[in-house]
């Protein structure tokens, strides 16, 4: 048996089909995947994140601290309490340890890692920690529930009544605040607008009970990962891992190069590779006649020996057809072949992401 979270008792009597994930018994789905994704595309639903690994960082040298630890800088966001910054942490080759979100919480900073890489991460995130007049405690006593989708900001207002219900309507997209015990934050994994609160384990069956009896649908792993692949978000393990550069996982973006005099972790590493160029890039796949793009196929791109790889694919319940993220030679055309059950089938080749706040983009 694996760990289990404050809604583990919930998730039984509500259905759920329970799973090891990351040493967690966690939902897969409470009857139906495919209903769960559309409703979170087109009303509300709700994911128990609570196996995510929440860590808080204080002391007099926090920030310098995260400047080291992190590809990101955290001064972008030190003018803007609440404000999350999207990251990853780098190994000293430039690989990604993990990547996560980091919001300032105006003097310290709450740093939410995954769940499947939790005792590496922490191990790092001490390691480092040695170097800094800092403090990191691990909040194992806050559950969090994301609710996603086009009515579950309106859906959870009813529930939390003032003031968290005004503090709702005033957070800015990828920002969070805490009220009281609560700690409630504009993000998410789907692609969706929503929220997601960390409370505190005792109160969360109460507040996910009263979730669902307003109408938001209970959701599991498998229409979180339809969600966010749709919607073009990275997996640890599949998109990126402690031998893929961010600059080859599309993460490009979320390297802060200025000031250059910041000596984050893996910088001299991935500024060579930026300086001479990757030979690899992580695009979009889109099979739009029958079958299923799955992850480890290889990818054939024309006029090179070298192979490509879908890091993750399945079936989009939104688009009506196959999708996949591959990383590939830089390369690669508006086509490519991708060898299935011994064939090779042509795709399209498009931009990493599908569906947002349920509009198609491709």
């Amino acid at each position: 048996m694996g760990h289990k979270t404050a809604l583990f008792t919930l998730h039984q009597a509500m259905g759920g089909k329970l799973v090891d994930f990351g040493g967690w018994d966690m939902p897969l789905h409470y009857g139906s995947q495919l209903e769960e994704h559309h409703k979170v595309r087109r009303a509300a639903g709700m994911f128990d994140v609570s196996h995510m690994t929440v860590v808080d960082v204080s002391g007099a040298d926090a920030k310098a601290y995260l400047q080291r630890l992190l590809a990101n800088d955290v001064t972008r966001i030190e003018n803007q309490p609440g404000k999350a910054l999207y990251s990853a942490m780098l190994n000293e080759a430039g690989g990604v340890i993990d990547d996560l979100i980091a919001y300032n919480m105006s003097g310290w900073f709450r740093v939410v890692v995954n769940c499947s890489t939790r005792e590496k991460d922490l191990a790092w995130m001490n390691r480092i920690a040695a170097d800094f007049a800092v403090e990191l405690q691990e909040r194992d006593d806050l559950a969090m529930i994301a609710i996603q989708g086009p009515n579950a900001m309106a859906l959870t207002k009813q529930l939390v009544g003032e003031p968290r219900a005004t503090l709702i309507d005033q957070l800015a997209v990828f920002q969070g605040k805490e009220s009281g015990s609560w700690f409630i934050a504009r993000t998410g994994y789907t692609g969706e607008d929503g929220l997601e609160i960390m409370l505190p384990n005792g109160e969360a069956p109460v507040f996910w009970q009263a979730l669902a009896n307003a109408g938001v649908a209970p959701c599991g792993l498998g229409a979180r990962d339809t969600l966010r692949l749709e919607a073009g978000m990275n997996l640890y393990g599949h998109e990126m891992d402690e031998d893929t550069s961010p600059l080859v996982a599309n993460m490009g973006w979320t390297i802060a190069w200025e000031p250059a005099s910041r000596d984050f972790i893996g910088r001299p590493v991935i500024e060579a590779q930026k300086a001479a160029g990757v030979p690899q890039k992580l695009v979009g796949l889109v099979l739009r006649e029958r079958g299923v793009l799955r992850a480890e196929q290889v990818v054939v791109v024309e006029g090179t020996d070298a192979r490509g790889v879908i890091t993750s694919g399945t079936f989009s319940p939104t688009l009506g057809y196959s999708i996949a993220l591959a990383r590939v030679p830089v390369s690669i055309g508006s086509h490519c072949q991708v060898e299935m059950r011994g064939k090779l089938v042509t795709v399209e080749v498009v931009k990493p992401n599908f569906v947002r706040h349920g509009q198609p983009l491709v």
